[in-house]
Order: C-alpha cells, then sequence, then structure tokens
C-alpha cells in the first residue's frame, strides 16, 4: 500500500508543478490536492527512517499551492486595445472599398 501512496504522490506532485509553472490558474489546485492528500497518506504509513521522501513532497505541494494562489491574487490579467491594429484595419477597408468603386467605374 505504501509503494502505491508513493506512487501516485509523485506522479500528483509532478502534475502539481507542472499545472503551476503552465498558465493553468486554478486548474492547478486539483493535482495540489490530491498530492497532499496521497503525501499525507504517505507520510502515515512510513516508518520513522523512510519519512524523507514524503516531506519532500509535501514542501513541493505546500509551495506549489502558494506559487498557485500568488499568481491568482497578485497577477491581474488586462486587455489592451490595438490601436494600431484598429487604424490599419480601417485602412485596409477604406482601400478595398475604394478598389471596389474603381473596377466599378471599369466596368461601366
Amino acid at each position: 500500500m505504501r509503494q502505491l501512496f508513493l506512487v501516485l504522490g509523485i506522479i500528483f506532485t509532478l502534475l502539481a508543478v507542472v499545472f503551476t509553472v503552465l498558465p493553468m490558474d486554478t486548474i492547478a489546485f486539483l493535482p495540489i490536492g490530491l498530492a497532499l492528500i496521497f503525501s499525507l497518506l504517505l507520510l502515515k504509513k512510513s516508518n520513522e527512517n523512510q519519512k524523507k521522501i514524503p516531506n519532500i513532497l509535501l514542501i513541493l505541494c505546500v509551495l506549489s499551492s502558494v506559487f498557485v494562489l500568488g499568481k491568482t491574487l497578485l497577477i491581474k490579467d488586462e486587455i489592451e486595445k490595438d490601436t494600431q491594429f484598429e487604424q490599419q484595419k480601417i485602412e485596409t477597408k477604406q482601400e478595398a472599398q475604394k478598389e471596389l468603386e474603381d473596377l466599378e467605374k471599369d466596368l461601366e
């Protein structure tokens, strides 16, 4: 049973770290929570001399959760209007309309 908790703890801790680095926002809390659960179960099933790996996994989970929480609360997503693109779009539309008018004059 300890081996199962060890494998699941390591897998979910690695997923938690990957989700923390990627812009997954609060979805990263799912693998973090599962990693915490399996790491705590692993810590409970371990002997005194086997508690180094569960402690490392727990530290990684806590650091990941703090990092995700910090990213969520401190970084604000802002949408900035691209005035240069809007101006190019208007100019392109005017040029296309002018070309169509020229084509109509040529056909007449």
